[in-house]
């Protein structure tokens, strides 16, 4: 009977004869049992049609061997409702098929591929010791070796400086409005042995990291991200998370406590990450917005802006009809409403009216054009943008599904008044496609500006296609826009006043 490699022996039964362990699993079919822990699962997509190809799946035997699994999408729905990450399962009959070259996150040459015949059930009771996770971690040379190759996908641990889009996060805690704004957090994360590295964290796992972090009663330093993808940016080497990318800090798991533990041995070493190109989040002019906007070496950038409400612009859409689920745009369908964002993509989705008001704005020394997105335009008015227009065809109830709603008096009682505004200008700004600003959140009079980084123009790389208007409104979507793009170019009268619709549906 065969050793477990941590010195204990499995439980013998008349089944443990019939169990293959990870490592003797070979190409084509087996009539033979499987017993593992689930480490992680996530969904596998065509990067170019976003069409489902299957679900990923992470696992681990009694020995320590991890090997990828794969459940195509024919038979999602017979396993999913019984998946949960941590949980150990017994799997009968599968085929083993090749591992993929691309995007791999195991060393076996095979894949476990659920077939018809497959039949997996939750071991309740496990007499045998199962490890919880197992990493891949490669040096700097690895990743440099693997850079634009699409292939192995490995992790790294390391401690951090932390920049929120563009913001480099000292304390208070990360602004989930800025972050939904830009899709993406960098970290710059240096190991004890390598240099420093930009880390880019997109779609969930900013989110994820954002709720991470702010779980902390004090600010975490070690890092872990697993499956990162190594792409060269702007001619240095960046890391970008995928669908399969994991996080772990300080104390979650066996790794960021040994880090953690030698960070602390080491302290010198936490103070030798490269912060140069880190700037202070300047309160500009409306003027001196322009200006920035119209040099050659400007980049993405948030500023602040005080600045008096002169009108809300009339004759255009002050909001859109977003998906319930992800805020993304919602588009009319045959029957149902259907979420535009390509990793939500609900056929049925629920509408829920959010903000996109064009507002004329002044200071002492120049005019412009602001855009209020979601939570920009209830902090304004204190009203939120699906509750006004509720309230509108409530009280006309006359009104066909295609009547414009005009501009509420919510709206209109803001002209007159000075605020400060977190401002975005992005590379649309800078092509002269557009000079209206997007507004992120709106600052009190008094507030310290907390400090902003520079991010390279070329990072749009990563993002997969052009966003939608109104893709960016605290939810996720899949590349970088800016919401304030379609009303300057007034995209189609059709398009524009599709957004201002209230759908029966």
């Amino acid at each position: 009977m065969a050793m477990k490699r941590n010195g204990k022996s499995p439980v013998s039964s008349e089944s443990d004869e019939k169990v293959m362990f990870f490592k003797d699993v070979s190409l084509g079919p087996h009539a033979t049992q499987l017993r593992f822990r689930l480490i992680h699962f996530w969904e596998a997509r065509n990067p170019i049609k976003k069409t489902l190809i299957g679900l990923e799946l992470l696992l681990i035997d009694e020995l320590g061997t991890v090997i990828q699994g794969f459940i195509p999408p024919g038979r999602i729905k017979k396993y999913l409702p019984d998946m949960k990450q941590g949980s150990v399962y017994q799997l009968n009959n599968f085929y083993g098929s090749k591992n993929k070259p691309m995007y791999r996150v195991a060393d076996h040459i095979a894949t476990v591929s659920f077939t018809w015949n497959s039949e997996m059930s939750v071991l309740h009771e496990v007499p045998i010791s199962f490890d919880e996770d197992r990493f891949r971690f490669h040096s700097y040379e690895d990743f440099e070796a693997n850079c634009d190759l699409k292939g192995d996908l490995y992790d790294v641990v390391g401690h951090m400086k932390l920049v929120n889009g563009q913001t480099l996060i000292e304390r208070p805690i990360l602004d989930e409005v800025e972050i939904a704004a830009s899709r993406r957090i960098m970290v710059h994360v240096q190991s004890h042995d390598g240099p420093v590295m930009k880390l880019y964290l997109w779609d969930h796992a900013a989110t994820d990291f954002c709720k991470k972090f702010n779980s902390y009663e004090n600010t975490p330093t070690v890092l872990l991200v697993t499956t990162v993808n190594t792409k060269r940016l702007g001619g240095t080497l960046a890391l970008t998370s995928i669908s399969s990318t994991r996080l772990f800090m300080d104390y979650d798991v066996q790794p960021t406590k040994d880090y953690f533990t030698w960070l602390a041995s080491n302290p010198e070493i936490a103070n030798q990450v490269s912060a140069e190109v880190v700037t202070k989040r300047e309160a500009l002019t409306i003027a001196e917005i322009f200006s920035y906007m119209t040099q050659e070496s400007a980049k993405d950038a948030f500023f602040e802006c005080t600045a008096t409400i002169d009108d809300v612009v009339h004759g255009s859409a002050w909001y859109y009809i977003g998906c319930s689920e992800c805020h993304a745009k919602a588009t009319k369908g045959a029957t149902s409403l259907i979420c535009t964002n390509t990793r939500c993509e609900k056929v049925n989705t629920t509408g829920v009216a959010q903000y996109r008001a064009k507002i004329s704005v002044y200071d002492n020394s120049e005019q412009a054009f602001f855009v209020l997105l979601g939570d920009a335009g209830r902090e304004l008015t204190g009203r939120h943008a699906s509750e006004l227009v509720t309230n509108y065809f409530e009280a006309n109830e006359h009104k066909g599904a295609d009547h414009e709603v005009p501009v509420p008096e919510a709206l209109i009682s803001i002209i007159g008044q000075t605020h400060k505004f977190c401002v975005k200008v992005t590379d649309h700004n800078f092509s002269g496609n557009t000079r209206a600003i997007t507004v992120t959140k709106i600052l009190s009079l008094d507030t310290p500006p907390p400090t902003e980084v520079s991010v390279e123009s070329n990072i749009a790389a990563t993002s997969e296609e052009t966003v939608k208007t109104g893709n960016e409104v605290c939810g996720t979507s899949n590349g970088r826009g800016d919401p304030a793009d379609g009303e300057s170019k007034r995209i189609s009268a059709d398009a524009e006043t599709s957004t201002a619709k209230r759908p029966r549906c």
